[in-house]
């Protein structure tokens, strides 16, 4: 037997099989990793018994599990008829690997083939992942399970649920199905009948997909013409509440293949509904209803979903979901017709492009053939033979404008469309060309969803892709949604290029652009990270370097009560024949810089940023190397805050104690000195006290008048008085007490400054300013990479202050 593989044979180590007074005894060691389970197929009757010592047990069932020899014998002349004898062996999988195959294998002498026997698989792979048996160049066919293999060599093939076991099928040797996967746990049995050897087969076992149905069942159908036919899982009962069936099927070239529903049993749904969805390559998912006509013209590779909905079990005679249905294919020519008016695309051109010489395809517009076809005013396109694989179909625009005053005010949408429903392939790529005036900068703008760029640790997926570059095709990166970049600013002609499975579909205002004046920097980035989300920012370009002399600023925004914690990665300096490279950061509003860094210099990888800040990175004209640098920003709780809070804490305990200590002292001196006072009556109506204090003054003798200080008010009344006359000053009072600092007032705050309440990453109104207005960088050199001061203090937002630059340079 191979190492590699799992043999169920079952070795003799001695045999005796003979019949002495209707007992029928028989030896038999099972091998290594395998147990054996006989079982009586009546309540009452015959008994297997084995010996422990010198007892004898006798029981209608029996597991051995020891590949020690084992005795027993049989209460019975004809135990074959009452016995039925099952071989099971366990195999698992790890995240990478299986421990053993499926490999059948029979003996002549084996002593139980006069019984019926099962050998029996059990798999387990994964939480998340399935296990997948490959049929090899075999395959296998579904049968009903009501019906009996020719060779009767019987497949079952079994999903382990938490709510209990799932029949994925039954199955026969030879048919189109090539391989099957099974979420997490499941087992696959073959049945031979008494009598019968078992034919020899070997299955390959190994880790599969992460599967979002409890199984997935992969055919190829042969070329030429076919059909078969596939049922649900547990057929012909019911389908599991919520359950997802997946089978995959691959279709020879030039094929086309029709789906009908044979035998179809609905359920009475609680929540949601039964559906049927279809999966074609490079279109998004055609979902139709169970009593819906089913399509009969599907070109290429295509996946058919059958989903259930949460049934009612309560209802007497309420029967569950069960399809059979059939698979056709047959080669036929196909010919398609639609007519398509750009005037509904948002400007864009369409092209159609053949891709293969060899191809048969064969394309018209305007009953004119073409091999490239676009499409700029209403027509009329016809595809001969023409398959998905065969053709591209691209969607282009160019927007431009020649002088800035005259460019809209108001943002382009950049929208995918959507093609005619009689349109035979998916759109697989749009593009807008966007040209700015001298002097004029493209403003990007994701309305509904940051972006990210894709980098390692950040990657996008498949399903939308927006890549930016330059007009001379220098790439700037590639983005897709749930990021945190609002907005992108360019100094040049660039393009927007959108791909990915989800342009089967209508994308609405994917970005706004529109033409602003220009900036000083190569590229500008506005930021708003997000808690517990670190986020990514790479130099334009990645992994290649920057190009020669360029600058780009990233504008981050900090929310209140948090600090920005910005480290370096993946750097890479080059060697500067002219100048050289620079990271800095500077906060908003601040005059010092917060970080400063050269390729020559050695500086810290990691800062931690208080509030919102400019990062901005230049670089040099290497003689050798690339400048390329990925920036980690992770918003984390500012300790500066606690700190002030802690000191003010402390300082507010210090007051009060001496405040207490102060008034205890006062009160005790008062207590003391009223205790040798006595009220003197007088009869002018003031009551004076003895001893220091001494007798009332007359208006006279009364210092009243003499002040130790005079209110400026008091001064200067004439001439306020005089002011107001003249509109200089507002009304006045002449006396204005300090009556001191009551409970019931409140700091003086901003009306809608309301940051104790707000959460963070709730600062989407931050607007971030305009970088500083300087020599643009792209057109002349810069002198030395510093971040000059703002020109003007009315384009800054409130809230963030003028951006200003210490004197002096490197």
């Amino acid at each position: 037997m191979s190492s590699s593989g799992v043999a169920f044979q079952l070795l003799l180590l001695a045999f005796i099989a003979f019949t002495v007074s209707g007992v029928q005894k028989l030896t038999v060691t099972p091998v290594r990793g395998t147990y054996l389970n006989i079982s009586s197929t009546q309540v009452k009757g015959c008994k297997v018994c084995t010996w422990a010592g010198r007892s004898r047990q006798c029981s209608p069932s029996l597991v051995i599990k020891d590949s020690a020899p084992v005795s027993m014998e049989f209460e019975c002349s004809r135990p074959q008829d009452v016995f039925r004898v099952e071989i099971v062996r366990n195999i698992e999988c790890t995240t990478k690997l299986c421990n053993g195959h499926i490999i059948q294998a029979d003996s002549d002498s084996l002593p139980l083939l006069e019984f019926n026997r099962k050998f029996t698989w059990n798999l387990k792979a994964s939480a998340t992942k399935a296990f997948k048996i490959d049929f090899n160049n075999l395959g296998v066919r579904q049968i009903n399970p009501s019906e009996r293999c020719p060779d009767r060599h019987s497949y079952t093939l079994q999903a382990f649920q938490p709510t209990g076991n799932v029949a994925v099928g039954k199955y026969c040797r030879m048919g189109p199905v090539g391989s099957a996967q099974i979420l997490n746990q499941g087992s696959f049995s073959l049945d031979v009948p008494a009598g019968q050897k078992l034919q020899n087969a070997q299955f390959d076992v190994s880790v599969g997909e992460e599967i979002q149905s409890l199984a997935k069942i992969t055919l190829t159908l042969p070329k030429g013409t076919s059909s078969s036919e596939l049922f649900s899982p547990n057929y012909p009962d019911g389908f599991p509440d919520d359950g997802v069936m997946e089978w995959y099927f691959e279709v020879p070239d030039k094929q086309k293949t029709a789906i009908q529903f044979l035998n179809l049993t609905q359920p009475r749904c609680v929540k949601k509904g039964t559906a049927v969805e279809y999966h074609s390559t490079g279109r998004g998912p055609s979902v139709r209803s169970l009593t819906d006509p089913q399509p009969d013209h599907i070109q290429g590779k295509f996946a058919l979903k059958l989903r259930n909905c949460e049934t009612d079990r309560r209802s007497v005679g309420s029967a569950g979901l069960s399809v059979n249905f059939k698979v056709s294919s047959s080669s036929a020519s196909s010919s398609v017709s639609c007519e398509v008016d750009m005037s509904k695309m948002d400007g864009l051109s369409l092209h159609v492009e053949r891709l293969r010489s060899a191809s048969v395809c064969t394309m018209t517009i305007n009953s004119v053939p073409k091999e490239k076809i676009t499409v700029t005013s209403k027509s009329k396109l016809t595809f001969q033979d023409c398959f998905p694989e065969d053709v591209q179909v691209t969607a282009t625009r160019v927007i431009k404008c020649s002088r800035l005053k005259d460019c809209p005010k108001k943002p382009d949408r950049l929208s995918v469309p959507a093609l005619p429903h009689c349109f035979p392939f998916p759109l697989s790529s749009v593009t807008w060309a966007l040209r700015p005036p001298q002097g004029g900068t493209v403003e990007l703008t994701s309305p509904t969803e940051l972006l990210k760029q894709s980098l390692p640790g950040q990657q996008c997926n498949d399903s939308i892709i927006i890549t930016m570059a330059e007009g001379d095709g220098t790439p700037i990166g590639d983005f897709c949604p749930q990021g945190a970049i609002k907005t992108v600013q360019i100094h040049t002609n660039m393009s927007v290029t959108v791909a990915g499975k989800a342009l089967s579909t209508p994308l609405k205002h994917m970005l706004s652009a529109i033409f602003k004046e220009e900036i000083a920097e190569s590229y500008i980035f506005t930021v708003f990270p997000k808690r517990d989300t670190p986020v990514l920012l790479a130099t334009p370009g990645w992994p290649a370097g920057m190009k020669s002399s360029t600058t780009v600023s990233w504008i981050v925004a900090v929310p209140p009560k948090m600090d920005a914690h910005l480290m370096f990665a993946n750097l890479s300096q080059p060697k500067c024949i002219n100048r050289h490279t620079s990271i800095r950061v500077q906060r908003v509003g601040y005059l010092e810089e917060d970080y400063s860094r050269r390729e020559d210099e050695q500086a810290e990888s990691e800062i931690t940023v208080t509030s919102n800040f400019y990062l901005n990175m230049s670089n040099c004209k290497p003689e050798r190397g690339e400048f390329s640098v990925i920036a980690k920003v992770t918003l984390q709780k500012s300790h500066l805050l606690t700190i002030i809070l802690s000191v003010v804490a402390a300082l507010l305990l210090i007051f009060v104690i001496v405040l207490v200590a102060v008034c205890v002292v006062i009160r005790k001196k008062k207590k003391k000195k009223l205790s040798h006072q006595v009220s003197i009556y007088n009869p002018n109506g003031t009551s004076f006290l003895p001893g220091q204090n001494g007798f009332p003054k007359t208006p006279e003798d009364n210092e009243s008048h003499v002040y130790a200080s005079i209110e400026d008010t008091l001064v200067y009344t004439d001439l306020l008085r005089k002011g107001a006359e003249m509109g200089v000053y507002g009304g006045f009072d002449t006396h204005q007490p300090f009556t001191g600092h009551s409970d019931s007032q409140k700091p003086l705050v901003c009306s809608d400054a309301d940051t104790d309440d707000m959460p963070a990453g709730a600062y989407q109104q931050f607007q971030a300013p305009p970088l500083p207005v300087r020599p643009p960088s792209h057109i002349q050199p810069l002198v030395e990479n510093v971040i000059y001061q703002a020109g003007s203090e009315e384009d800054l937002s409130p809230n963030l202050g003028p951006r200003l630059e210490p004197e002096g340079g490197n």
